[in-house]
């Protein structure tokens, strides 16, 4: 069999390069366009929020160099065995909505950081609940705010929307100031509650920060990585109760 000529080689992988673009609702844009790591880099922020000057910055740059060696692109997801520094986007927001899906493993324990504060929790649904670990109840199932303080609102999700194993789940999250709302599969599991600051909970939740989606132990996969910008006409209809 010939070779295919270089021109029509070409075209073929350019016509796949278009097919695996993703293709964000209107008023939305890609975060995670499907076909590389560009707009991300590695931070996980646990790791250098007691550090100060020269260590900082030396293990900063140690975690973006490592990015790359931990997550990869298959297709159009984004992927991580579950090791290494969380991906973040180089890009800051403050107000938005956010689109994605994820599809996980047994023993799960990931999560998305909104403003670079933990976190939107993903969970395990069918681990059981240990009472010595009574903070954590991954059986109620994924979605809640687990860095809020226990028993504040958000801090469990309002019903177990996970999906089997071997299935994607979707999350549609809105966040105005620190108020947060959050659909799992199209069912309201947090509900407008207050995310507090975990670095600092006497202090409120940052005005901006990035989106960091967390690697904690086990393969996650992400796909289909949307945003929306809140304007603050919007902003203050929603809070005032408005559709």
């Amino acid at each position: 069999m010939k070779p295919l000529p270089l021109v029509l080689l070409g075209a073929l992988l350019a016509t796949a390069s278009l097919t695996a673009a993703p293709q964000p609702p209107a008023g939305f844009r890609a975060l995670f366009n499907g076909r590389d790591l560009t707009g991300w880099h590695g931070l996980n922020p646990h790791s250098v929020v007691k550090l100060q000057g020269e260590k900082k910055t030396a293990k900063l740059a140690q975690e973006r160099a490592d990015f790359p060696k931990h997550w990869s692109v298959q297709g159009d997801e984004l992927v991580n065995p579950g090791t290494g520094p969380y991906a973040t986007t180089d890009e800051e927001f403050g107000d938005i909505e956010l689109l994605l899906e994820y599809r996980t493993v047994a023993k799960a324990d990931s999560g998305i950081y909104l403003r670079g504060t933990p976190q939107i929790q993903i969970w395990d649904k069918n681990q059981a609940f240990d009472a010595k670990k009574a903070d954590r109840k991954p059986h109620l199932g994924s979605g809640g705010l687990f860095n809020n303080t226990p028993g504040a609102p958000g801090r469990d999700p309002l019903v177990v929307a996970d999906r089997p194993f071997g299935e994607w789940n979707q999350f549609r999250v809105r966040q105005i100031g620190a108020r947060t709302w959050v659909w799992l599969n199209g069912q309201v599991v947090v509900d407008g509650a207050v995310m507090e600051n975990y670095w600092d909970r006497k202090q409120p939740l940052p005005a901006k920060g990035p989106i960091m989606l967390q690697t904690h132990g086990g393969e996650i996969r992400w796909r289909n990585v949307f945003v929306r910008e809140i304007g603050a006409a919007e902003a203050a209809r929603i809070l005032a109760g408005g559709k």
